[in-house]
């Protein structure tokens, strides 16, 4: 409809302007009279910049209408009216398609939004960077698991992890690896997936990262209860019987006496008896000993409240004192900030607890200049966090290793499942228990919950 009005818009002006032209011509010939030759020869030249102007003012807003969409600039307005017909119709057409592209842009600003939120709010960490290791994404849950709040390249990371670097740099699209961090104290166990597509001119790489130490924590625990349940059930089956039967050969033995008609011999039936009395005793040690381990499996469901952690330090803190005095330990508490507070079950924390400090002060026996201490505060990523320190001779690396596997232990009289214990219950308050050691300096064993 715009090109039709247009069209005869120009129609009529030719027109005109031909028959201003044919007029000026008859006057020429005829002589007319000099001004009206002049106003016709001025009409002229009016309508010829008036046709110029009117062809050229739609180009002008064709090339402004084009310039907006190509730079995606939706302020501009197309208002034509007075101009004609055909203007009104294409300043409508321009206004209408501008409001269409202005409408698509601000869904995409809303997707591109609802996308970001979504990134940003998901817990595994994601990177993403170029070949040449410049980041271009770093999401909320990435900077949280690498304490670092801004990340221009990925070679940053070296100071955090040297081995972490290489990972992203070698993984190739697809590939996944599993890279273990040290943050201080505490081990992280990186699950890292890479994956790398084009984006115009360059290539990119998008890795995704998630902690998974307490997944593996957690898997490792239960194949250790797996195996407990099958050994306590046929080692109960085995040893129930013994220990009965060798009760009740202990007890005949009772009634034997040496003038049986058999003439038992005195020192037959003693002996036959010890040995009885100490199949009974081991039997019965045995059973305690399965009954101990049972434990492991058996822990009750936490039963959660809300309470401040100065309050249980002081309890805490009343339990141990006599033990305290008797071994000549100084000890100290530190709550930072003081009314802190922790949502758990109190009696199974303070029992993990109670466990490290008895720990701790076997540790000091005979040491001079003794201290432990427990210390509660948030960690860098505001978690609770309760330590107990001793300075302790510290545990080797060998040995470090290994104090969380039910049944080892390096005490001489120790069961090996204390520490398995503590690690469960952390376990089953979503949290976890680590230990730093310096030898002969200190030992830091730290709960995060």
């Amino acid at each position: 409809m715009a090109f039709k009005h247009f069209r005869l818009q120009i129609i009529f002006r030719i027109i005109l302007l031909f028959g201003s032209v044919f007029l000026f011509s008859y006057l020429a010939i005829k002589a007319g009279p000099p001004a009206t030759t002049f106003i016709v020869v001025v009409f002229i030249l009016y309508q010829m910049i008036a046709l110029i102007r009117y062809v050229e003012k739609t180009n002008q807003y064709l090339t402004r209408f084009l310039e907006a969409v190509r730079y995606s600039d939706f302020s501009q307005s197309f208002n034509l009216k007075g101009m004609g017909n055909s203007f009104d119709e294409l300043s409508k057409a321009f206004s209408e398609v501008i409001d269409d592209f202005r409408k698509t842009r601000a869904e995409k600003e809303e997707n591109y939004r609802y996308l970001q939120t979504v990134v940003q709010h998901v817990g595994i960490g994601l990177i993403a960077f170029r070949l040449d290791g410049t980041v271009e994404f770093f999401n909320t849950a990435a900077k949280k698991q690498l304490r670092i709040n801004q990340l221009h390249n990925i070679k940053k990371l070296e100071s955090r992890s040297d081995s972490l670097v290489k990972a992203l740099e070698k993984l190739k699209s697809g590939q996944k690896t599993l890279v273990q961090v040290r943050d201080g104290d505490e081990l992280l166990q990186l699950a890292i997936h890479a994956r790398e597509f084009k984006l115009q001119y360059r290539t990119i790489k998008l890795v995704s990262i998630q902690n998974i130490q307490s997944e593996l924590e957690e898997k490792e625990f239960e194949a250790w209860q797996k195996l407990i349940r099958v050994l306590t059930h046929e080692i109960m089956n085995s040893i129930t019987p013994i220990s009965s039967l060798a009760a009740t050969m202990n007890d005949l033995l009772k009634d034997c006496t040496v003038d049986d008609p058999y003439q038992i011999n005195r020192n037959t039936v003693s002996d036959v008896q010890e040995a009885a009395q100490t199949i009974q005793r081991r039997s019965e040690g045995l059973l305690h000993f399965v009954e101990a381990y049972r434990r492991l499996t058996r822990l009750p469901t936490p039963k959660f409240q809300f309470f401040p952690i100065k309050k249980m330090f002081r309890e805490i803190e009343q339990l141990m004192a006599g033990q305290l005095k008797d071994n000549n330990i100084q000890f100290s508490t530190q709550i930072f900030p003081e009314n802190l507070e922790l949502t758990a079950d109190l009696e199974l924390v303070e029992q993990v607890i109670l466990n490290l400090l008895k720990n701790a002060l076997q540790a000091l026996q005979g040491q001079a200049n003794a201290i432990i201490g427990m210390d509660a505060h948030l960690d860098e990523r505001g978690r609770v966090m309760i330590q107990v320190i001793d300075n302790g001779p510290g545990i080797i690396d060998e040995v470090k290793e290994k104090i969380f596997i039910p049944f080892f232990t390096t005490k001489k009289e120790g069961s090996g499942i204390g520490l398995s214990l503590s690690r469960q219950i952390m376990r089953l308050h979503s949290g976890a228990i680590s230990v730093h050691s310096e030898p002969k300096r200190r030992t830091v064993f730290t709960l995060r919950f």
